[in-house]
């Protein structure tokens, strides 16, 4: 092999496999890009290794797992950030032992090295009283207010991912018979949702407000900032931020961060809370495997046995630097 055969691989990977084999989105190829920058910041700060000379046999399990546990202990992350780091590195090494037989035993090593495991889920979610107290806080005698009060109470009653909520376009959202939306997922896969009919009416006024309820604007974005262009996730993060801030001031509960994403999960608990069937909680979340999914149940399970307990206490209760020595391959990871 040639001496940079991992700048060859990793290049191919990123490039070519994940968005046209896998048919990855842009977000994720990103986020496994951002695993492979960290990678060889960790080789170069702590074990003296320029990205120049990083080959395949250099990247030993040791190697992994020291570049794991620099991410917990140097860099703060949780267990769930460095998992997903794991797992990026674990789904390249076992792209390579198909290509690459010389290594097998080597990826086969690296593919054990298993992930971290966390003494009990954590989901961030908000009670109904809380969700309530942050549109409270939305005032919709102004046009952002009506804006972002639209944009909100879709967010939470489509469970949408914030990119799904991005990259909704107007011929996205029926809003006639049976009120549902389009949403666009992972891996480019679709998946019809519905909303309730307070929430459709909320978009249909403000397709109307927005004057974009003919034809000719079907295929624009359904949110959009001051030039017209589609919200970025940074916008919608803003906009929550925004609220829930201001609510806090009233209520110490509300959680300190708040991100679009806990709007997800607050749908997907309180669906559960519901006794909706974990089936249909799978579909309108788009996961594709029902674990995933049953981990909303688990927690529920656990929040009513707290209850129980509480109820009868007298019961007994069981930013990266450059490398100047291999330049190419950091230019295309930071182009990608």
């Amino acid at each position: 092999m040639k001496q940079k055969d991992f700048a060859y691989h990793l290049t191919t990977y990123l490039t070519v496999y994940l968005p046209s084999v896998k048919n990855f989105s842009v977000n994720t190829i990103r986020s496994y890009r951002d695993t492979f920058k960290l990678l060889i910041r960790y080789c170069e700060e702590e074990l003296r290794l320029p990205v120049g000379k990083l080959q395949i046999k250099t990247l030993s399990p040791q190697t992994i797992s020291g570049f794991i546990d620099w991410l917990k202990e140097k860099r703060g992350n949780s267990v769930a950030t460095a998992n997903q780091r794991l797992a990026a590195l674990h789904a390249f090494f076992k792209y390579l032992q198909n290509r690459e037989p010389q290594y097998l035993l080597q990826c086969q090593q690296i593919l054990a090295v298993d992930l971290a495991k966390n003494t009990k889920p954590i989901i961030d979610f908000l009670s109904v009283e809380e969700l309530q107290l942050i549109f409270s806080q939305i005032s919709e005698s102004s046009y952002r207010g009506r804006r972002d009060a639209a944009l909100l109470h879709l967010l939470y009653d489509s469970a949408a991912r914030v990119q799904e909520l991005c990259d909704l376009r107007v011929r996205d959202v029926f809003l006639k018979d049976n009120p549902h939306v389009l949403l666009r997922g992972k891996g480019g896969k679709s998946r019809y949702v519905p909303i309730v009919t307070d929430v459709a009416h909320r978009i249909a006024e403000y397709l109307v407000e927005n004057r974009l309820d003919g034809e000719e604007c079907k295929d624009r974005p359904l949110f959009f900032n001051q030039q017209r262009q589609k919200l970025t996730r940074a916008g919608v993060s803003y906009i929550v931020a925004k609220y829930a801030n201001s609510a806090r001031l009233q209520s110490p509960s509300i959680p300190t961060k708040i991100t679009p994403h806990i709007f997800r999960h607050t749908k997907a608990m309180h669906l559960c809370q519901a006794g909706i069937d974990i089936i249909y909680i799978r579909d309108i979340l788009g996961h594709i495997d029902l674990a995933t999914t049953e981990i909303y149940a688990r927690l529920n399970i656990e929040l009513l046995r707290d209850a129980l307990e509480n109820a009868y206490p007298e019961l007994p209760s069981h930013g990266l630097p450059s490398w100047a020595e291999d330049d190419s391959l950091m230019r295309m990871l930071n182009n990608l």
